[in-house]
């Protein structure tokens, strides 16, 4: 366990990872499927533990650590385990004729040492989710958990080394002042999951060892309901989307745009399909998460006086939970529609149409995920073409993240660089382009000395 560790001793942690790198213990297939068969085997073994761990922090019932966090991260390792070999293959390209005779091909090799990042809201999936393409892909790495959610961090500081080969996988805990450490290292990766305000922050202190970035930022996702879409399944799973994990998801609807002949059936079917779900006394759900701290708490707490509450509203502060809030009459000017809610609490706003509400979302900063709830293939096409976001979703929300073959990433704003299935493995991986020459024949046509005869051959050859 390395939470005991001081800032000043990470430039010796990261040389011993360095030296495990260069040493070639992380190159053997089989070394690699071994640690992501150790990290599923450490996930089932302690299911308990790592559920009473998110239940202290998020509040989160059992079956949103299955659905959110564990069965996300068991479906990526049985994807990559699978396939690593196909991966790991060198990729055959073609090689015109003036290349000939040779062959040519895109080999993937390991960076080195990555540092992981990881956030509150979902903080075991969130580490764990990028570390099985950095595993797969060859590489050392140290992890940092969000200090945020505390038990959790600790917890996984406790298992990583009990499980993973610590001569390649690292765990350090701490807050502002060990992050600010640890940037201050040469890593060969780095991936943070969080705001953008600590996303920049990452970033120059990587641009001073020219350190590639992913960044995972989340952001204002949209939810478009057209005219004529099924209402109730629109409402049931906008409704899902919202309020799994309170809100506290980095692709949650963030905000719905509707037609003022809609907004009272939808929100009339948000509602209903909240008694369904948690029942009347929503904040009293066992089904429903709570707050990760006071701060955030009252953050939240300070939008519920925008605009006029639809549903909800309610509040426990001992509890630190909010009930789901549907909020109307939201401005596009007012703070709650200025940055991310990151909480139970979900503007809807009236358009005239489907094109003013495209307008509406393209004026602004591109999302991380963008939601269309339409039983138009015109509008469908339209939606998926124009948005600009991370991942768009049709009629659902948040499912995208089912699919492992499915790249997860950000936009603008939102992020960068992309995650999960092969995008992982390539994103942590070095795409070498190989070329291997035969000696014989040789053709003379690009040596010196230049002719008109030359110059014709090499425009036909090219």
């Amino acid at each position: 366990m390395n939470e005991a560790l001081s800032p000043s001793e990470y430039p010796t942690l990261i040389a011993d990872l360095r030296a495990g790198f260069d040493a070639g213990i992380t190159r053997p297939l089989a070394w690699r499927r071994a640690q992501l068969d150790a990290m599923e085997r450490m996930l089932r073994e302690n299911e308990p533990a790592i559920g009473n761990a998110l239940r202290r922090d998020l509040g989160k019932p059992p079956q949103e650590v299955l659905l959110g966090e564990l069965s996300l991260v068991y479906s990526e390792i049985r994807h990559a385990r699978r396939r690593l070999k196909r991966w790991t293959k060198p990729r055959r390209v073609h090689t015109p004729a003036v290349g000939q005779p040779g062959k040519s091909w895109v080999q993937p090799e390991p960076l080195g040492v990555v540092l992981i990042m990881g956030a509150w809201n979902y903080p075991v999936q969130l580490v764990l989710s990028p570390l099985i393409p950095a595993l797969a892909a060859g590489n050392c790495a140290l992890i940092k958990p969000s200090e945020i959610a505390a038990n959790v961090s600790a917890l996984m500081a406790r298992l990583i080394p009990k499980y993973l080969d610590g001569r390649a996988v690292q765990v350090v805990e701490g807050a502002v002042e060990e992050t600010t450490e640890l940037l201050k290292q040469r890593f060969d990766h780095i991936l943070y999951t969080g705001g953008a305000a600590v996303g920049k922050i990452v970033m120059r202190a990587a641009a001073e060892h020219l350190t590639p970035v992913t960044l995972e930022l989340g952001g204002k996702s949209p939810c478009l309901v057209d005219e004529g879409a099924d209402l109730k399944s629109a409402a049931r799973r906008i409704v899902w989307g919202k309020c799994l994990n309170a809100g506290q998801t980095c692709i949650a609807p963030d905000y719905v745009l509707v037609s003022a002949e809609q907004r009272a059936p939808l929100i009339e079917a948000m509602a209903e399909e909240l008694r369904g779900m948690y029942g009347e006394d929503l904040l009293s759900s066992r089904d429903y998460a709570k707050i990760i701290n006071r701060r955030h708490f009252d953050r939240l707490c300070g939008y519920l006086g925008q605009g006029e509450i639809a549903i909800g509203g309610r509040f426990d502060e001992n509890g630190q939970r909010i009930e789901p809030t549907v909020l109307t009459g939201v401005q596009p000017s007012d703070p709650v529609m200025q940055e991310e809610v990151f909480g139970p609490i979900l503007p809807v706003l009236e358009v005239r149409d489907f094109d003013e509400a495209m307008a509406f979302v393209m004026q602004r900063d591109k999302p991380l995920a963008a939601y269309l709830f339409s039983r138009k293939k015109a509008n469908v096409d339209c939606f998926v073409h124009a948005i600009s976001a991370g991942n768009v979703c049709i009629n659902d929300t948040l499912m995208f993240m089912s699919v492992p073959e499915l790249p997860f990433g950000g936009v603008g704003m939102s992020g960068m660089g992309q995650y999960h299935g092969k995008a992982g493995f390539d994103r942590f991986s070095h795409l070498k382009a190989v070329m291997k020459r035969g000696r014989f024949p040789e053709i003379p046509v690009r040596f010196a000395p230049y002719s008109e005869f030359k110059m014709k051959l090499l425009r036909w050859l090219g």
